[in-house]
């Protein structure tokens, strides 16, 4: 038997593709299933962004970059964060650290900065490969009950109450994934206060912060004070407001002394992002209304999307709890009327696929075994019938 590094030891295999990959197989087999696992836009990447990257590789930018990224790429980013922030202030260009998507940028704060004896605290439901990454840094991922009476959020009080001594970080993902919850500016205040008081780093994952459902943009964490953000790490890219998710371009922004800790540890793993996929993630950044334009309609088309299986949940499936989101494009569903006695997530979505053909993910991939989660980044007849077959399931 091969043995395998501690490293590694505890290491899961992402549940999101592994369920996304299980119903695509049974697709390819000719079975007739609905995929509503994806964490991906259904949308093509808007033109003017994929020509600039075809232009690239048409003109020769295909060799190797700096590791944090090409300097105009990294200028633009800092001026996208300025231009959302509602704190006025002004971000320099060398925090900014382009990587081979949001996972990777993620894995490089956590490696870099927490290691054995440090513990971070990941707020449930969480995205599945949060506690995935802490331990692969050798920290320890502390899970904090989110509030069910305020769509799953946490507070300083949730969070004081599961810090300790070793405790260097809280991870915020708002727009949550999976929930679609979204912090307030005001709880963000409040957690920032708490952090600054604690002295931990606040990680903000906000790659659905333009799927936003209660105005332009979400709330983020740069908008607060810059004594509430000395040492907050935000963590965004190209790959859910752009439809370029295949692309990977993801970035993380934080102080120029710690984004070169950051660029050291990238340029000895994977050096830099792909060339042509910067220079489209550089006319993402820098064409302005009309790559505005079309984030904005395909934002609007999600919220179409949102409120349609609203409303057919509320006629269709009345005794299913679902939760409202706010932002990115996920459905947080109890699977209480789904389950039968002794059946966890993973055993009744199982049963879902194969006798209903709807493919969703477990919430225990999300930390919580009560519910599973379901994309609406898919076709409105596609949702229509997605929700015909749960109702079936009933």
């Amino acid at each position: 038997m091969t043995q395998f590094s501690s490293n590694i030891a505890a290491l899961q295999p992402s549940a999101t593709i592994a369920v996304s990959s299980r119903v695509k197989q049974l697709i390819a087999e000719g079975r007739d299933v609905l995929n509503l696992c994806a964490g991906e836009p259904d949308f093509n990447t808007p033109s003017i962004i994929a020509e600039a990257g075809v232009k690239a590789i048409r003109e020769g930018q295909t060799r190797y970059t700096p590791a944090p990224g090409i300097p105009v790429l990294r200028a633009a980013i800092a001026r996208d964060i300025e231009r959302f922030a509602a704190s006025g202030a002004r971000f320099d260009p060398r925090g900014v650290v382009v990587s081979a998507g949001v996972k990777q940028a993620l894995f490089n704060v956590l490696f870099s900065l927490f290691g054995p004896g440090d513990s971070v605290l990941i707020p449930k439901p969480y995205w599945t490969s949060y506690p995935e990454l802490v331990q692969l840094a050798r920290a320890e991922p502390v899970i904090v009950d989110g509030d069910p009476e305020n769509d799953y959020k946490v507070d300083p009080a949730r969070l004081e109450a599961a810090a300790g001594p070793s405790t260097r970080a809280i991870l915020l993902n708002s727009p949550c994934n999976p929930t679609g919850a979204t912090y307030t500016l005001e709880e963000l205040r409040a957690i920032a206060e708490w952090a600054r008081e604690r002295d931990v780093w606040i990680i903000s994952d906000e790659i659905y912060r333009r799927i936003y459902f209660k105005g332009a943009i979400a709330p983020g964490i740069f908008d607060l004070p810059a004594e509430l953000t000395e040492k907050a790490i935000l963590l965004d890219g190209t790959s859910k407001a752009f439809a370029m998710t295949g692309w990977r371009i993801g970035f993380s922004y934080t102080s120029p002394e710690v984004a070169e800790k950051l660029s050291a540890l990238q340029s000895q793993t994977t050096s830099n992002a792909s060339t042509p996929a910067q220079y489209a993630a550089l006319a993402a950044y820098e064409a302005g209304a009309e790559v505005d334009q079309a984030v904005e309609q395909m934002r609007a088309a999600f919220q179409s999307r949102r409120d349609l299986v609203l409303d057919l949940f509320a006629t269709r499936l009345p005794g299913v709890s679902v939760l409202e989101p706010d932002g990115a494009f996920y459905f947080w569903v109890s699977g209480e009327r789904f389950a039968r006695p002794g059946e966890g997530s993973v055993q009744f979505c199982e049963r879902l696929l194969n006798e209903y053909g709807v493919g969703v993910v477990p919430g225990i991939a999300f930390g919580d075994d009560r519910y599973f989660r379901m994309s609406f980044a898919y076709s409105e007849d596609t949702l229509r019938d997605a929700v015909n077959r749960l109702e079936k399931a009933l």
